[in-house]
């Protein structure tokens, strides 16, 4: 056998194998034998089949599967020993291939497409510049916060009379006679042309309005009268409708009934300390948005500074080859952009970890699982009574999906852990702003 590589460029190579028969002739020798003593056919006992048949039967299969056996073995030796580092996998050369006779041919030649990953080096200084923001949170963000939640949380009332924020409940009857239904309409909903008409109800009250003028959106109409869409379109005239029942949202009082629903039971007392906890919540969750922004901020700029060449065309045939048909060459060359650009931070990623002895270990796995799990459940760190629990539950995670979810916080981990020495080497220059100045920045 030989293999020999062939550079055309600094990200692009192919790689030639010859096969002598030496190289394949034991494995399909044995492999023939095998099925010599196996093989069942009619007129022959069990193990006394010619070999001429065997060979006839069966030998074509069993030279094409032991060569390829060989290559992919072969193919992949030579690249772990001689440390070529690859982007996507060895690319077979089909045209060749389809031209082999495999009935004749004793010697073989194949040939493979490489993707090279590209020399380069990554500059980690002082002169390395990324902003980190520092929100500053006003009252306005505190109190808009605390109101939604007293509307989210709110209670009902039955006022004597009907307001513009009501709904109502009660009888829905068409004029003609002709339908008849127990209906709900919230007034916010009805048209500013009738929304007049249902304000200053009481029980009992009458209303007599055009259907189709009063609810416009066909959503509402069909809520309104119960009935699909195409079918509630296809009402008209006059209805009328009589109240029943009055409903008010009324905002929730600051009372330790709310703060208990909001913050669990005897986290607070008073409005004053509802106020600071919603306030400190707030801040919390502000932060690791900037926290994130940062990270986002590091890849980008570590990604746009470090613009090396890589094997577009090889890649995008890469992409297409190991798809397997289930992408077309417009839709690679629509996403791989993208592509590119990930593949690029995987590289100089994989290159600060291995220059700085990155490693991740089973219990850094364990610990971010069980992290996570704790902020989705809302179990409390140090919580001894609740550790069982959490441990059982992130064993059960990390187990799931045939260890797609156990590679998938890996790679979060191994992330965090390069951005973490990152930001240690690198300045990071923080810049104080309003919540509505870090959205815009957020946003873009």
């Amino acid at each position: 056998m030989n293999i020999t590589l062939e550079k055309k460029d600094a990200t692009n190579a192919s790689l030639k194998v010859k096969l002598e028969e030496s190289d394949y002739r034991p494995k399909v020798g044995e492999k023939l034998k095998e099925y010599s003593r196996k093989a069942v056919v009619k007129g022959f006992r069990p193990g006394k089949v010619p070999a001429t048949l065997i060979q006839k039967m069966y030998g074509k299969g069993i030279l094409v599967d032991e060569i390829n056996n060989l290559l992919i073995k072969s193919v992949n030796d030579y690249i772990k020993e001689n440390k070529l580092n690859l982007v996507g996998e060895p690319l077979p050369n089909v045209e060749k291939s389809s031209d082999i006779d495999w009935d004749t041919q004793k010697e073989f030649e194949f040939s493979y497409s490489l993707g090279l990953a590209p020399e380069f080096s990554v500059d980690l200084s002082e002169q390395f510049k990324v902003s980190a923001y520092e929100i500053k949170l006003d009252d306005k963000e505190v109190n808009e916060t605390i109101e939604n939640l007293r509307k989210q949380y709110h209670r009902h009332e039955h006022p004597e009379t009907s307001a513009e924020e009501d709904s109502l409940k009660g009888e829905l009857k068409g004029k003609a006679g002709d339908f008849s239904a127990q209906s709900s309409i919230d007034i916010p909903k009805v048209s500013t042309e009738a929304q007049a008409q249902f304000i200053g109800l009481s029980k009992g009250s009458q209303v007599t309005f055009d259907l189709q003028k009063a609810f416009t959106d066909a959503a509402t109409l069909a809520k309104v009268t119960g009935l699909p869409e195409e079918e509630a379109a296809a009402l008209s005239g006059e209805f009328e409708f009589t109240v029943e029942q009055i409903t008010r949202h009324t905002p929730a009082p600051l009372d330790q009934e709310f703060f208990e629903r909001i913050l669990g039971k005897d986290a607070v007392t008073t409005e004053e300390e509802f106020v600071a906890k919603v306030r400190e919540i707030i801040s919390e969750n502000y932060q690791r948005e900037s926290e994130a922004l940062l990270q986002r901020n590091i890849q980008d700029s570590l990604i746009d500074q470090h613009a090396f060449e890589l094997p577009d065309e090889f890649l995008k045939r890469w992409l297409i080859a190991s798809n397997e048909g289930k992408v077309t060459e417009e839709q690679v060359a629509n996403e791989y952009d993208a592509y590119a650009r990930e593949l690029r931070w995987n590289l100089i990623k994989n290159k600060i970890a291995e220059e700085n002895d990155i490693k991740v270990e089973h219990e850094d796995v364990m610990d971010k699982t069980k992290t996570l799990i704790r902020q989705q459940f809302g179990f409390p760190e140090g919580d001894e009574a609740m550790e069982g629990t959490v441990n059982s539950f992130a064993d059960n995670f990390l187990k799931a999906e045939k260890g797609k979810n156990y590679m998938n916080i890996f790679n979060q981990v191994f992330a965090d852990k390069v951005i973490e020495l990152v930001k240690n080497k690198i300045t990071i220059e923080k810049k104080p702003v309003d919540v509505e100045e870090f959205k815009k920045v957020a946003s873009v």
